[in-house]
């Protein structure tokens, strides 16, 4: 029913929120979601100032496994290049640590949790589904429903635009899977932090996993929807239309290469 309802949903089109409408709106959640793009430090600056200003009771990183924020303790936390090293960053596809350390600098003060998903797990939810792998239940995050054929071929779409319409159509629902089980483990960590620490929770990941119609919020919606939630879309050229998240900022464009060069 939530997948349902949500299609009604409207989202804010407005221009873009400087830091104290952010932290504002932000204050009173439970759980926190500030968006990003991976390699944009503008929107990693953001994120720390956004914690600044909420004191998260503990913080959620898609970029580490579960195990890894284990054995971030407050000493190595406080410690960037200590932890670079621990969580052997210059090997992990993840931008320059630097962008990040701010961020995990908070775990010299509070928890940290991790919700990054694994290749082998990955490559199960292509294969099986997101439902035949999550490690929890998943009819609690709806991964035992097929999506509404909508959101479906939405995602489908998305997942076609952000591999530079450069992949076969039968292999789209796929990584749709994959992309369900990582916003079930976001939001599975949120919610263990939750209950441990009490709010507000801070979530650091990607807009796609930030978006409030399909991503961690409306999972956490259907999970636990006495939990309040708040999130943050980060962009680098002003987003068109109706935008799924509760508010949205703006930092310069990062110099990259085209990404998709390689399939012209």
């Amino acid at each position: 029913m939530l997948a349902c309802a949500l299609s009604a949903l409207a989202f804010p089109a407005a221009g873009q929120s400087d830091l104290s409408a952010i932290v504002a709106a932000a204050s009173g959640a439970d759980v926190v979601i500030l968006g990003e793009v991976h390699d944009n430090p503008g929107h990693h600056a953001r994120q720390a100032d956004v914690l600044d200003g909420i004191g998260p009771s503990a913080i959620v990183f898609e970029m580490v496994s579960a195990e890894e924020a284990q054995r971030i303790t407050p000493d190595i936390a406080a410690e960037a290049q200590a932890l670079a090293d621990l969580l052997d960053w210059a090997n992990s596809g993840w931008p320059d640590f630097s962008y990040y350390a701010p961020l995990f600098a908070y775990g010299a003060e509070v928890p940290v949790y991790g919700a990054l998903i694994g290749r082998e797990a990955a490559q199960g939810a292509f294969a099986q589904g997101a439902a035949a792998v999550f490690a929890g239940d998943a009819a609690r995050f709806g991964l035992t429903e097929a999506l509404p054929d909508a959101e479906q071929a939405a995602r489908e779409a998305e997942q076609m635009a952000a591999h530079c319409d450069a992949l076969p159509p039968d292999i789209l629902p796929g990584f749709v899977e994959a992309q369900r089980l990582r916003d079930a483990a976001l939001a599975a960590a949120a919610l263990a932090a939750l209950d441990a620490h009490g709010g507000p929770v801070a979530v650091i990941t990607g807009n796609g996993h930030a978006r409030r119609d399909w991503g961690v919020p409306a999972l956490i919606a259907r999970a636990a929807p006495e939990v309040s939630v708040f999130s943050l879309g980060q962009f680098e050229a002003e987003p068109e239309g109706d935008v799924p998240f509760d508010l949205w900022a703006l930092s310069g464009p990062v110099d990259r290469p085209d990404p998709c060069a390689a399939f012209r």
